[in-house]
C-alpha cells in the first residue's frame, strides 16, 4: 500500500491510498457522508485481488484538509478534487469509479461533466443520485401526478427528513459534538461503525452548499459511460426509484437491487466488489455477464425470464422437463439433472434447440454430498442460480402396515431429503449473492388430501409443503421467495414407476397400468403444471395448486377438512 497527498486546485490537500495489483485496472472508490475512506476497507480487500484500488478522504473527512468556507464544498470543486486524484494516480488512460452516498453525488457530477470526459471507463453508483437527476425526478412525479407517483415522491421526502435538519444553523453541529447524532446512527444502523465527530461536522457543508441550488435549478446532465446503479433494498435514506430511474440521461444503464442497508458497502463488501468487478470486466473486455444483461435497462425483451439461470432437478421427463422447456422459451438459461443420464441429455438438447445455454448432470437428489458437489459445479460453470426447482420425486402407494421401513426410507430420501438437499446446496450462495431469487418445491395435492393408500407419499409431500412455508418466512428478508407447487392427477410417467406395496408383482403391474390409463383419461399434461410454475415464480406465490381437483381440494382442506377426511375412507384403489 502506498499513501500520498494530492493537492487540489484550491490548495486543499487530499489523503490518497493506492493498494491492490499494480498492473490491474485502476478503480477509484469515493466515500460519502459522514464516512471517510475506511468505509471501503472490505471492498478494497475483495477488489484488490485483481485490481489496482485507489481510495481517498474527500475534503472535510478523515486525514484530508477541512476547509472552513461553505463554498469550498460545492460540487464543481468536489469534481475537481476527483479529477486531481485521477490525474495523479493514472496520468493517462481511463479509470473505473465506484462511489457511495455523497461520493456518488459528486461522482455523478464528474461523470456527467467535462473535466473527466474520456477518462472514466465505468461507474458503479450506490445510494447516491445526481442532484440534477433527483430534482428532475421529483418534478416528474408532481408534473404528471398519479397516486403511485405521488406516493413514491412522498415516500422519498419522508426518507429525506435529515436534509432539512442539516440546513438548520448550530443544531446539527451541536448534535454531533454532544454525541446525540452518533447515538442516533447507532440506533438506526447498529451494524455500522460509528463515524467520527469531525467527519460529521465538516461534512454538513456538503448539504448546505449544494442541495438548494442544484434542486432548484437542475441541468440536463447525460452520462456517456456504462453506469451501474446498486440500489439496496433496505436503504433508509435513498429510495430505489430516485436513484434508478435515470435512463433518459444514461443510455448504457444497469440497475441491480441488492439486499442490504444504506451502508451495504461495509455490511456486504463482497457483494459490492463482485458487482463492480462485473461492470469493470465488461468495460475492459466487452464481455457482459448474465447478471449485467439481466440488469440492463431498456434492452430488448427476450422473455419473462430473460438472462435468468434456472436449475431443475428430476428434469429428464414429465413436469421437470416441461418446466425446463417453459423457462427456456421465456429466455432463461436452464441446468437440469436426472438420475438417468440419457434423459437428462435429451432434455438439455431440447433446451439448446430453443437457444438456452443448457447443462445436463446426472445427480441423485437424495444424495446430499452429490447435490453439494453439483451446486458448486453449477456456480463455477454457470454462476449462482436465480431460480431452483426441486422437482425430483417418486411415487409410493399402499397401506401403512404394508409399507416397509425400506420403502419409507426410499420415499423420504427422494421426496423430502431431495428437496432439503437442493435447498441446502443452493440457498447459501443465493443469500450471499444478495440479489434475491426463488425456490420452487414440488409438493402435491396429497399433502393436504388424506388417503388410505398414499400415506407415505402424502407424508413426504406434506413435509415439503410445511418446509416451504417455513422457508418462505425465513428467507423473506433475503428477498428469496419460496413456492410450493401442489399438482393433482398429471399425465406423466410417475404412474409407470410408482411402487405399490403389499401386492404381488403381477398385481403391481396391473395397478400401474390402471393408474396410467386413469391419468391419461384425465389428460392434464405436465406442460400445464409448468405454466403454473412460471406464473407462481413471477408472482412469488406461496402455495400454487395445479389441476382443478388440486385447487378444489386445497380450498376444501381449509374450509371443510372433515369432509375430506370422510371421503378418504372410501376405497379408491384402481
Amino acid at each position: 500500500m502506498s499513501h500520498k497527498q494530492v493537492t487540489a486546485g484550491d490548495g486543499v490537500r487530499l489523503s490518497v491510498w493506492v493498494r491492490g495489483v499494480p498492473e490491474g485496472p485502476t478503480v477509484v472508490l469515493v466515500h460519502g457522508y459522514p464516512d471517510n475512506s475506511s468505509l471501503w476497507d472490505g471492498v478494497v480487500t475483495e477488489l484488490g485481488r485483481h485490481h489496482r484500488v485507489v481510495t481517498y478522504d474527500v475534503r472535510g473527512a478523515g486525514e484530508s484538509d477541512k476547509p472552513r468556507g461553505r463554498g469550498a464544498y460545492r460540487l464543481d470543486q468536489l469534481a475537481d478534487d476527483l479529477a486531481a486524484v485521477v490525474d495523479e494516480v493514472q496520468p493517462t488512460g481511463k479509470v473505473h469509479l465506484v462511489a457511495h452516498d455523497w461520493g456518488s453525488i459528486q461522482a455523478w457530477h464528474a461523470v456527467t461533466g467535462d473535466r473527466l470526459r474520456g477518462r472514466i471507463a465505468s461507474y458503479t453508483s450506490i445510494s447516491g443520485p445526481s442532484l440534477d437527476h433527483a430534482a428532475a425526478w421529483f418534478r416528474d412525479q408532481f408534473a404528471r401526478p398519479t397516486p403511485k407517483r405521488l406516493a413514491r415522491a412522498l415516500r422519498q421526502l419522508l426518507h429525506s427528513y435529515y436534509i432539512l435538519l442539516f440546513q438548520l444553523p448550530v443544531l446539527p453541529e451541536l448534535m454531533w459534538r454532544t454525541g446525540a447524532m452518533r447515538a442516533l446512527m447507532r440506533r438506526l444502523e447498529p451494524d455500522v461503525k460509528a463515524p467520527k465527530t469531525s467527519d460529521g461536522v465538516h461534512g454538513l457543508k456538503l448539504y448546505r452548499a449544494n442541495m438548494g441550488p442544484r434542486m432548484a435549478r437542475p441541468q440536463p446532465r447525460p452520462a456517456e459511460v456504462p453506469v451501474q446503479v446498486l440500489a439496496p433494498s433496505g436503504d433508509a435514506y435513498v429510495t430505489a426509484p430516485l436513484q434508478a430511474e435515470v435512463q433518459r440521461w444514461v443510455p448504457d444503464l444497469r440497475v441491480r437491487r441488492i439486499i442490504g442497508s444504506h451502508w451495504v458497502a461495509c455490511g456486504k463488501p463482497g457483494v459490492v466488489a463482485a458487482a463492480a468487478a462485473e461492470l469493470i470486466a465488461y468495460a475492459e473486455s466487452g464481455e457482459e455477464s448474465r447478471a449485467l444483461k439481466r440488469a440492463r435497462v431498456g434492452a430488448p425483451a427476450r422473455g419473462r425470464f430473460a438472462h435468468r439461470l434456472v436449475v431443475i432437478t428430476g428434469a429428464g421427463s414429465g413436469i421437470g422437463r416441461e418446466t425446463a422447456l417453459a423457462f427456456a422459451a421465456e429466455g432463461a438459461d436452464v441446468v437440469v439433472t436426472d438420475v438417468h443420464e440419457e434423459t437428462a441429455k435429451e432434455t438439455a438438447k431440447m433446451l439448446r434447440d430453443k437457444g438456452s445455454a443448457a447443462g445436463a448432470y446426472t445427480v441423485d437428489s437424495s444424495d446430499g454430498a452429490a447435490m453439494t458437489r453439483f451446486a458448486e459445479q453449477v456456480a463455477r460453470e454457470f454462476g449462482v442460480p436465480d431460480i431452483v426447482v426441486n422437482n425430483a420425486g417418486i411415487g409410493l402407494s399402499g397401506s401403512f402396515v404394508d409399507t416397509s421401513v425400506e420403502d419409507w426410507e426410499r420415499v423420504v430420501d427422494v421426496n423430502l431429503w431431495g428437496v432439503i438437499h437442493g435447498c441446502r446446496a443452493f440457498l447459501p450462495m443465493m443469500r450471499e449473492r444478495a440479489e434475491g431469487g426463488q425456490i420452487v418445491n414440488l409438493s402435491s395435492a396429497a399433502a393436504y388430501l388424506p388417503s388410505t393408500t398414499l400415506g407415505a407419499y402424502g407424508t413426504t409431500k406434506a413435509a415439503v409443503l410445511a418446509l416451504s412455508n417455513s422457508l418462505r418466512a425465513e428467507l423473506a428478508a433475503d428477498g428469496i421467495g419460496v413456492t410450493a407447487i401442489c399438482p393433482g392427477l398429471v399425465r406423466t410417467n410417475i404412474t409407470e414407476t410408482t411402487r405399490f406395496v403389499g401386492v404381488t408383482e403381477a398385481e403391481q403391474r396391473r395397478r400401474q397400468q390402471a393408474s396410467t390409463k386413469l391419468y391419461a383419461r384425465r389428460n392434464f399434461g405436465p406442460e400445464k403444471v409448468a405454466h403454473d410454475i412460471l406464473r407462481a415464480v413471477e408472482k412469488n406465490t406461496a402455495v400454487q395448486p395445479s389441476t382443478p381437483e388440486a385447487k378444489v381440494t386445497y380450498v376444501l382442506s381449509r374450509l371443510t377438512p372433515g369432509l375430506l377426511r370422510a371421503a378418504a375412507k372410501l376405497d379408491a384403489t384402481p
